[in-house]
């Protein structure tokens, strides 16, 4: 069915195209089309056809982008007013009642990134309106993430179509490659967050669960199998650890770029898969270059440049030393200048020619293969922002972060836009840059925090009460009050003596 489709939209010109391209995001949460056919497809061969000339880019962009925020919008209405009714009518036996209020509390309080990222992932674009409505999400937090997820998803998407241009299949599988992976990301962010929440309110409760599920029959015969094994892999997932949970995140995510980076650099060396877009991406930026991007775009490399960020490392190094905290400034500088170490030698290594230079209107000289300002600037970014995140709420480090990674993909967008690199030399350097900054962080989380207190009791209090009271002391009275004879029947028996009634 999808390859019909295809090639039915494949066949369009002019307005019609344009209303197919605005129609299928729209259906696809609105009317639940996307279970059948994914809407990415439809904007993802509308670049198709302004590659070839048979649509506009800005017509394609415009109709992709309002198709999809108008899309979400629909279907957040329609979970807000029926989602409910139907989760209770003939569907309830399948949904437990203490779950599905569960995930409404998530998405009202912190369902603005799964609207974001849902978009990544069509059966995240189907379902996550419809259940940020039902969830009674505020309107206007839903429609800020949706309208920045859905605006960012359909140019990335359109973009791909257009650099792919016949190509479009090879370009399609990428895509669904990359919102499985974001669908892995968000499962396991959601996951560790559960986690940790658990594990800082109730650390007694997770302990609990975990001793349930290693009794179990399975459990056993491997805990007796691989007891050394299974050590191990609990202390690194153990959350409230400095060498548990964040430890084995930060190494896994150091992994992933170097892998990320080690298949780059093959594709650059060998001239293959990404590498060769990188012509059709120069060539597309030649073309829809103007003034005032320029100018804007000429502003913002210098944020990765050694020229900006050295005196801003040096500003921030007073004010941390002013404060007496020596352990953030040894961390800055080591990872800033071990950034700038490792794309020197990788530039030294790879030995990339830069883009022509009648296309350069920026200062640049030697290799390309990685930027040098893409890796500075996810390092140098990467660490201010986390070393200032301390004693903020978490709404400032959301926006600190969040600021953060805006800068860096300004920054690596300049380069490209300005000439001065192709786009897998700036792949090439946010690759090598996370890798180096996530070594980083796992030295500097690690090292700054304190060591796990002993293991927790229980929550719960004992069922039963104990069988006696602890013996009292017993107050001791005097041998013989005033006024009585001695060998009266109120004077204390005497230590192995006997009690006499009567003289």
């Amino acid at each position: 069915m999808t390859d019909t489709v295809a090639r039915y939209i494949l066949g369009l010109h002019g307005w019609l195209a344009l209303a197919v391209v605005f129609a299928l995001p729209l259906l696809e949460a609105s009317a639940f089309v996307g279970f059948a056919f994914p809407g990415e497809i439809a904007v993802l061969l509308g670049g198709v056809l302004a590659f070839h000339h048979r649509v506009s880019l800005a017509a394609v962009l415009t109709a992709a982008i309002s198709g999809a925020i108008l899309g979400d919008t629909i279907g957040y209405v329609v979970g807000r007013r029926y989602g409910r009714r139907l989760l209770t009518g003939r569907l309830a036996r399948f949904v437990r009642r203490e779950h599905l209020d569960r995930a409404e509390r998530y998405l009202a309080e912190r369902g603005g990134k799964a609207v974001f990222f849902g978009r990544c992932t069509a059966a995240l674009r189907v379902m996550i309106p419809g259940l940020a409505g039902m969830a009674r999400m505020r309107y206007t937090t839903f429609a800020c993430y949706n309208i920045a997820g859905g605006a960012l998803w359909a140019t990335a998407m359109v973009l791909m179509g257009y650099l792919a241009g016949a190509s479009w299949q090879r370009a399609a599988h990428l895509a669904s490659r990359v919102g499985l992976v974001a669908l892995a990301l968000l499962a396991l962010g959601f996951a560790l967050s559960l986690l940790t929440r658990v594990a800082r309110r109730h650390p007694a409760r997770l302990y609990t669960i975990a001793d349930r599920l290693a009794a179990t029959a399975p459990a056993s015969a491997v805990r007796r199998r691989f007891p050394a094994q299974l050590g191990w892999l609990r202390r690194r997932l153990d959350p409230r650890s400095p060498d548990g949970l964040r430890l084995t995140v930060t190494l896994v995510l150091a992994a992933l770029c170097a892998w990320m980076f080690g298949g780059l650099t093959a594709d650059v060396l060998a001239d293959e898969d990404l590498a060769r877009l990188d012509p059709r991406v120069q060539a597309f930026v030649l073309a829809h270059r103007t003034g005032w991007l320029t100018l804007i775009m000429g502003s913002v490399t210098w944020l990765g440049s050694s020229v900006v960020l050295v005196p801003l490392y040096l500003i921030v190094t007073v004010a941390l030393l002013w404060r007496r905290r020596l352990r953030e400034v040894r961390y800055l500088w080591s990872a800033f200048l071990g950034a700038v170490v490792l794309y020197k030698l990788g530039k030294q290594l790879v030995n990339r020619p830069r883009p022509p230079v009648a296309e350069l209107i920026t200062p640049a000289g030697g290799q390309a293969f990685p930027s040098g300002h893409a890796t500075q600037a996810i390092v140098a970014w990467g660490m201010l922002a986390v070393v200032l995140l301390g004693g903020r709420s978490a709404r400032a480090r959301a926006w600190m972060l969040s600021t953060a990674a805006l800068v860096v993909l300004l920054v690596g967008a300049s380069r490209v836009y300005l000439g001065a690199h192709w786009l897998t030399d700036v792949l090439g350097g946010y690759a090598l840059g996370g890798c180096w900054l996530a070594v980083i962080l796992t030295l500097y989380l690690r090292r700054g925090s304190p060591r796990p207190p002993a293991r927790p009791a229980p929550d719960h209090k004992p069922d039963h009460k104990p069988d006696r009271k602890p013996d009292r002391k017993p107050d001791r009275k005097p041998d013989r009050k005033p006024g009585r004879e001695p060998g009266s029947a109120a004077d204390p028996i005497p230590p192995g003596g006997s009690a006499t009634i009567g003289s």
